[in-house]
């Protein structure tokens, strides 16, 4: 009888209208950082994108209440759905704290982070697209996040080291160390989605 019984592909669209969500995030950031003209009116801009991944989220977690049968373990759907979110979460969070902090200009190091962050929102996206087709090609992605992560961690130590080195103002030290580190902690929630899809992959290969 369960056989019988169609599985609601849906979320497999969800989940890749979310990849969309966080490119839109992740390359506003980087453009806020980029070009460093109008920061709060970014951080708006960022913040409502940040409004529509909640939303989505939101919608992803009622279906799931409602769907019988998955076609992924609903522990897995529920996990994923939330560290998509919480990626986007510290996206809007590093943009706050450029405006909250009233930085005059990013250093080379938030720019390189932001652009770290970008690309792995843009694997994330491509793995996406493979839920519930190819498999392999989700591990391909996921081993590329798990590289970029580690590349923003030696970006995030040697900023930090460099600035408790250079910068003489506590105050300064301190709000830098701070955007460093969630600029970081993105990238680390970036590993962890890529850690649920590979375990995805694992029971459903």
């Amino acid at each position: 009888m369960f056989g019988l019984i169609p599985k609601e592909e849906k979320f497999f669209e969800m989940f890749q209208e979310m990849g969309g969500i966080l490119i839109s995030g992740a390359e506003r950031l980087k453009l806020m950082l980029d070009q460093y003209e109008d920061p709060l009116a970014s951080q708006r801009e960022i913040k409502e994108i940040e409004h529509q991944g909640d939303a989505l989220t939101h919608s992803i977690i009622i279906r799931l209440n409602k769907t019988f049968i998955t076609p992924l373990d609903r522990e897995d759907i529920h996990a994923l759905a939330s560290a998509l979110d919480e990626i986007l979460d510290l996206i809007d969070a590093s943009a706050q704290r450029f405006v909250m902090y009233r930085v005059e200009k990013p250093t080379i190091e938030a720019r390189e982070l932001a652009f770290i962050i970008v690309r792995c929102c843009h694997t994330i996206n491509s793995a996406l697209k493979y839920l519930g087709k190819r498999h392999d090609d989700i591990c391909e992605h996921c081993v590329e996040i798990n590289s970029l992560e580690n590349e923003a961690d030696k970006v995030s130590r040697e900023a930090i080291s460099r600035l408790f080195d250079e910068e003489k103002d506590p105050v300064q030290l301190i709000k830098w160390k701070e955007i460093y580190e969630i600029l970081e902690r993105t990238t680390d929630r970036c590993e962890d989605a890529a850690n649920i899809l590979e375990s995805v992959v694992v029971k459903n290969a």
